[in-house]
């Protein structure tokens, strides 16, 4: 270890009030890995930092971004020293009392950024507080299950119901609106009704032609809020037999969540939020999930901060979208619903026409309707 590298972890160390010392000593400054570093430990160990106090019950956490300095910590130091950080942070921002005292986490009202971080924990919550955690997750669920359920059934539905016509004839698959579109001409003026010449029955019982939507998401440390409301719409598709669903996770290992998509709470208790990136190795994983291009449609969803090759990133979804799959990227939520991500690279994927949304939730099912329906996605990439 060189000199300046020494320098460089006392003043990690010792912190931001070092920072005059180790200038006057010639120390380089800080890199932008180290910097982070800094960022991460400080908001821990140094300063007046923000404290999760018992007071806050019932108002939720006054701590929003503890779910983003873990994350930053997976992604930054050795396993062995984020479980000494993390549990330091358990003790000196008033987490442990939360993890340790179901009662407290009962009767904390719904919210996204305390939710975020409890997975993010999850493997160190006692058994005593698991039940208590997955009652609180599961609140947050319900919330964003009544904002986007129906409209995501009715979103699938309006984009589908022009499936392909089956010549079995069943009471319960009339297409009742096509049936009159082709019987117009055979009107009975007396009757003042029409007599359908031919009746239209929607083929229901094909599954060949069934939509496939993969959700490729990304369970970096900044992604806790994205990941909540994607897993949300991931299980309300997988309970569609009108579409087939897929749902993969991503650091920089693969994960096939689908299994889980029973229940929205198991799903989000199988991701390992923190930690790095690899996007590139994600996409090439659900290239071969795609069986039929035309109907498949891919949701990307990250802050696109690449670990991996970010050339490998861009090439990767430039050959899906060149296959035939429709190509969305939706790029994250942060704390209070702000998009967060790498303008740089949300760029340039933008310009090989792959829409890049850092929308509202409550917009998702629109933007699933017009993709499914085969729609410009670009005025409400746009708005």
């Amino acid at each position: 270890m060189t000199q300046q590298e020494q320098m460089a972890r006392w003043r990690l160390i010792l912190g931001s009030e070092a920072q005059e010392s180790f200038q006057r000593m010639g120390g380089s400054p800080l890199s932008q890995e180290e910097l982070l570093m800094d960022s991460a430990l400080s908001a821990i160990y140094g300063g007046p930092g923000e404290s999760m106090s018992a007071g806050g019950a019932g108002k939720g956490p006054s701590a929003p971004h503890i779910s983003k300095w873990l994350g930053d910590l997976r992604s930054l130091f050795d396993p062995e020293i984020v479980a000494v950080v993390q549990n330091d942070a358990i003790e000196r921002k008033g987490l442990k009392r939360l993890l340790l005292e179901p009662e407290l986490l009962e009767g904390l009202e719904p919210d996204l950024n305390l939710a975020s971080t409890l997975l993010m924990l999850k493997d160190q919550i006692p058994k005593k507080s698991k039940e208590a955690a997955r009652k609180f997750i599961r609140k947050i669920v319900e919330e964003i299950n009544r904002l986007l359920e129906n409209d995501v059934r009715r979103a699938v539905t309006a984009a589908l119901n022009r499936r392909a016509h089956s010549p079995l004839p069943s009471a319960a698959a009339i297409d009742f609106p096509g049936t009159i579109r082709r019987n117009l001409r055979h009107y009975n003026p007396e009757l003042q009704t029409i007599i359908p010449e031919r009746v239209l029955f929607f083929d229901r019982s094909s599954r060949i032609n069934r939509w496939h939507v993969i959700l490729d998401i990304d369970q970096s440390g900044s992604m806790g809020p994205s990941v909540l409301y994607s897993s949300v719409m991931a299980c309300v598709l997988a309970s569609m037999s009108a579409v087939q669903t897929s749902v993969v996770a991503f650091d920089t290992q693969i994960m096939d969540l689908t299994p889980l998509c029973a229940d929205p709470v198991d799903l989000l208790f199988g991701f390992q939020m923190g930690g790095g990136t690899d996007i590139a190795r994600s996409i090439a994983y659900c290239q071969g999930l795609v069986e039929a291009p035309a109907r498949s449609l891919f949701f990307l969803i990250s802050d696109l901060d690449e670990g991996g090759n970010r050339a490998a990133l861009l090439r990767r979804l430039e050959e899906m979208k060149a296959s035939g799959v429709t190509v969305v990227v939706l790029l994250a939520i942060a704390d209070g619903g702000k998009p967060y991500y790498d303008q740089q690279t949300a760029q340039k994927v933008a310009a090989m026409g792959i829409p890049c949304f850092a929308c509202a939730p409550e917009k998702l099912p629109l933007l699933l309707e017009r993709a499914l329906r085969g729609q410009s996605l670009e005025e409400l990439a746009k708005g």
